[in-house]
C-alpha cells in the first residue's frame, strides 16, 4: 500500500509517500480501505522528534491519528461490522495510508450526512476538545474561555461547552474570524495585548475556566483571569503545565464518545468545518500549512 511517512527527523519536506505491506485484519479487527485522514499538530511533533508516551516510533513511520473509510476485510470474531460499512475512527501513528487495521471498538457509523473530509477530521479534534472540557469541569450557567477558538480544536470546544450550557463562551481570534466565532456562539476577543482587560470587559463577573490552543502568552493571561488554575488547560504549552499547577488532561479516544460526536452533527449541533484538503501525495503541503496556526477549520488528506 501507499503511505505518507518519514524516515528522517525534519520539517515537512521528509514527508514521503512510500509503499508499505498491506496490513491484514486479525480476530476482532477490521481493515478500512481509508479514503481521508486528518492532519494534526500530534502529527508534525512526532514528525519533529517528539516521541508520545506510550507510542513506539520506528523510522520509516507512518504519520496520522484519525481516518475515514469503507471496510473491506473483517476478521474473525468480529459481530458489529460488515464488509462495505462505511466508518470513520482512530488510531495512532497509522492513518496517512490507504489502508488501516483497527479494531472495531475504534469506528463507529458514517452518518450519510458527514462528507468524507468531515468524517476524516472528526476524531482527533473533536474527541480532544470533548476530553479537555470535561476535564475542566465544564456545566451549564459558567463563562468560558477558549484561546484559539478559530481552529479545529478551539471550535470543537466552543460548540461543546455550548451544548452542555455554558453561559457565556468568550473565544479569541484574530478580527477575520470573529464573525465564524459568532456563528458557533461565541463572543469573540482579540488576541495580544490588552487581552485580560478586553475579556474582562465583556466578563465582568469572571472567568469559570479556560482552554488554551494557542501558547504561553494566552496560558498567562488566563492566569490572571481564572481563579482557580486547576480549571485551566493548555494543548499548546505543555512546559508549563507543572510549572503553573495547570489541570491535567488524560483521557483515551473511544467509539461511545466518537458516536456522541456523529449524533450531534447529524441533529445539526456540531459544525466540521475544512479549511484545506490535499492528495496524499501533497502531504508536505498539508504540514507546511497546519504549520502557519493561522485561519480556520481542518486539513484532511484524500486517499484514492
Amino acid at each position: 500500500m501507499k503511505a505518507a511517512a518519514f524516515a528522517s527527523i525534519g520539517g515537512p519536506e521528509v514527508m514521503k509517500v512510500m509503499e508499505f505491506p498491506d496490513p491484514q485484519a486479525g480476530p476482532g479487527q477490521v481493515r478500512v480501505k481509508v479514503k481521508t485522514a486528518g492532519v494534526q499538530h500530534y502529527d508534525t511533533g512526532v514528525r519533529e522528534g517528539w516521541s508520545p508516551f506510550g507510542v513506539t516510533i520506528s523510522l520509516p513511520q507512518i504519520l496520522g491519528n484519525e481516518f475515514a473509510g469503507v471496510i473491506d476485510q473483517i476478521g474473525e470474531g468480529v459481530t458489529g461490522f460488515v464488509i462495505g460499512d462505511e466508518v470513520l475512527g482512530f488510531s495512532v501513528v497509522s492513518c496517512y495510508a490507504e489502508y488501516v487495521v483497527v479494531s472495531e471498538n475504534q469506528i463507529v457509523i458514517k452518518p450519510e450526512t458527514m462528507t468524507w473530509e468531515e468524517a476524516g477530521g472528526l476524531t482527533g479534534n473533536g474527541q480532544g476538545a470533548y476530553i479537555a472540557m470535561k476535564a475542566l469541569g465544564v456545566k451549564e450557567g459558567e463563562t468560558i474561555l477558549i484561546h484559539g477558538a478559530a481552529g479545529s480544536l478551539g471550535a470543537f470546544a466552543v460548540q461543546l461547552a455550548k451544548q452542555w450550557g455554558a453561559k457565556k463562551i468568550i473565544g479569541t481570534a484574530s478580527e477575520s474570524n470573529h464573525d465564524y466565532l459568532r456563528s458557533l456562539g461565541a463572543i469573540p476577543v482579540t488576541y495580544g495585548e490588552g487581552l485580560v482587560e478586553r475579556v474582562r470587559a465583556i466578563a465582568p463577573e469572571g472567568i469559570d475556566a479556560a482552554f488554551d490552543t494557542a501558547g504561553a502568552e494566552a496560558v498567562r493571561a488566563s492566569i490572571e483571569l481564572v481563579a482557580d488554575r486547576k480549571r485551566i488547560c493548555t494543548f499548546a504549552a505543555h512546559e508549563l503545565i507543572d510549572e503553573l499547577g495547570l489541570c491535567v488532561v488524560r483521557g483515551e479516544r473511544t467509539a461511545a464518545r466518537l458516536a456522541e460526536l456523529t449524533e450531534l452533527h447529524t441533529k445539526g449541533k456540531l459544525r466540521i468545518v475544512i479549511k484545506k484538503s490535499f492528495p496524499l501525495s501533497q502531504v508536505q503541503l498539508a504540514h507546511q500549512l497546519i504549520e502557519t496556526r493561522h485561519g480556520r477549520g481542518k486539513i484532511v488528506l484524500t486517499i484514492d
